[in-house]
């Protein structure tokens, strides 16, 4: 039996971003000792674990020499170095979620086509491997407009994504691999976390609504339960434990689901980590996603996902126009509101659409929370001083 609790026992962690301060409340409430790898020397985890260690997350010693140093090695950012991490589990290095589940979701191009191979609803695509090659398909009426256009790798917060209405859309898309991915006319944008250890035991979140900015392509709110029937969620859920049992992953898992016109649900993409869908449950749910991420690929027991309450998550980002020292005006008002739980990242630099926080409502009425949410969207604003 291992023993993490106050004990020499190093859980490493990959990505020392907001995700990875939000995993480091846990280990420190259960005394689990920790170390950080992260580009940024000012990185948010680097106040709080045990050891911190400045190195490029994509380079091969660096992630593999720092995961010689630790017994469990997990991440909170898809961005590292997939090899590095399987030399790692060759030399006996427990890795969740594992270097193979990563790279059948790192990149866009694979992970769709897993979805077709393990007979995963999802939009119809076609792959290019050129922007050059996208315009000959066009050219040739094989894609018509409008189609999603994604980015095969490197993509994130929004990035990498964008609705290619026209030629003029077009000129704007990179000349790398890519999917062109129809256009779904959908009611509602979902997701569901599913958590599952080495042991194979799933539990899952309540299926939660997203709304969508219309330009920077980010979730400004996330709405749980989801404002859905009964029968919808449950086959979102379902849905979501069939692709998190096909990628065998061990951790969290979030995935990303349409709800069609025609009341289908299609998987759009996932994500191997604590994830913006999640955050409504550090103050919504009997086991926050942090702690069940931990849970799981520690491979204790799973946590209780049920809600104590309706939450609505809404996220921080930097408004338009405003670079430099972050600043949150307006932060004391939202404070004065009922059930209102800010989330300040530790980012000092702003920029527009960079996400900086978050702030959670949670009410007993899902139709308050959402009029809060709104309220406290307009109010507080992350400017630079």
């Amino acid at each position: 039996m291992v023993h993490y609790f106050s004990s020499n026992f190093t859980l490493g962690i990959l990505g020392g971003g907001q995700l990875g301060k939000m995993l480091l409340y846990e280990t420190r409430k259960f005394d689990i000792k920790t170390s950080v790898l992260d580009p940024s020397k000012n990185a948010p985890c680097k106040i709080a674990c045990d050891t911190f260690e400045v190195g490029d997350l994509m380079d091969f010693e660096t992630v593999y020499n720092f995961g010689k140093k630790v017994d469990v090695l997990t991440f909170e950012i898809e961005h590292v170095n997939i090899d590095a991490l399987e030399a790692l589990e060759k030399e006996g290095i427990t890795v969740y979620p594992s270097s193979n589940t990563l790279r059948n979701i790192n990149d866009k191009i694979t992970q769709k086509k897993f979805y077709q191979t393990h007979q995963i609803p999802t939009s119809s695509f076609q792959v290019f491997n050129s922007k050059d090659e996208l315009i000959v398909a066009i050219n040739k009426y094989e894609i018509r407009y409008p189609f999603v256009w994604k980015q095969s790798t490197g993509g994130y917060d929004g990035m990498g994504v964008c609705i290619v209405k026209n030629k003029e859309d077009l000129a704007n898309v990179k000349n790398i691999p890519c999917i062109a991915e129809k256009l779904i006319p959908f009611v509602n944008e979902l997701a569901v976390i599913v958590s599952r250890n080495p042991n194979g035991e799933v539990a899952s979140y309540p299926v939660v609504e997203m709304e969508f900015h219309p330009e920077a392509n980010q979730v400004e709110y996330v709405i749980c339960p989801a404002r859905i029937e009964n029968n919808i969620a449950e086959r979102a859920k379902k849905i979501a434990e069939k692709v998190s049992n096909a990628f065998e992953h061990v951790g969290l898992l979030a995935v990303e689901l349409f709800q069609t016109e025609e009341g289908e649900i299609l998987v759009n993409e996932v994500a191997p980590r604590p994830h913006n869908s999640g955050h409504f449950s550090i103050e919504g749910s009997l086991t926050n996603q942090f702690e069940q991420h931990i849970r799981a690929i520690l491979n204790l027991p799973l946590g209780n996902t049920k809600s104590k309450i309706a939450a609505i998550m809404v996220n921080l980002v930097g408004e338009e126009g405003y670079i430099g020292d972050a600043y949150y005006k307006n932060l004391e008002q939202i404070l004065s509101l009922e059930g209102v739980t800010p989330h300040i990242y530790g980012k000092k630099q702003t920029r527009p659409f960079r996400k900086m926080g978050h702030v959670t409502i949670v009410n007993n009425d899902i139709s308050k929370a959402r009029k809060i949410a709104e309220l406290v969207k307009k109010t507080i604003k992350v400017i630079n001083r």
